[in-house]
């Protein structure tokens, strides 16, 4: 079966960015991939919902599990158009994700690698492969042509 590269699903994050934008909500989507399929994606709907925690990663999290029928995600892979904040790093090892792809960094609120590194702790019960940079650029692009537009 051939594999499907990073690239295509992370094309799929920022069509659902997109979406995002589209509601005038932060254009942030995110995609949970096992086995080659989707299982759950979401975009950001915190201001459509009224819940701080609807990050494009909460929700793809929530949908998979109840796909999966279950909480842990193992063996699960979550594209995601932007760096992870910290919420939505803790929810990926307690879904016990195996890998997180990202697009653009997220240098105040990011935290993977910009102004945190959560992920790397080494009190965790759980280790996240990384990939970071697949589409940095779209992604980036969306974001900063989001907030020049609310300015």
């Amino acid at each position: 079966m051939p594999t499907i590269s990073d690239d295509f699903w992370m094309a799929r994050a920022l069509a659902l960015a997109a979406e995002a934008a589209a509601s005038e909500e932060v254009p942030i989507g995110a995609v949970v991939v096992r086995d080659g399929e989707v299982i759950g994606e979401g975009f950001n709907q915190t201001l459509t919902l009224r819940d701080p925690t609807a990050h494009a990663e909460i929700i793809a999290l929530r949908r998979a599990a109840e796909k999966a029928g279950n909480h842990r995600l193992v063996n699960c892979e979550l594209f995601v158009t932007v760096e992870p904040c910290t919420m939505c790093a803790g929810a990926l090892v307690h879904a016990r994700i195996a890998r997180l792809v990202y697009g653009a960094a997220e240098p105040r609120a990011g935290a993977v690698a910009s102004s945190a590194r959560v992920l790397d702790n080494p009190g965790l019960n759980h280790k996240v492969k990384i990939t970071s940079g697949v589409c940095a650029d779209q992604a980036g692009r969306l974001m900063s042509d989001f907030f020049k537009q609310r300015r």
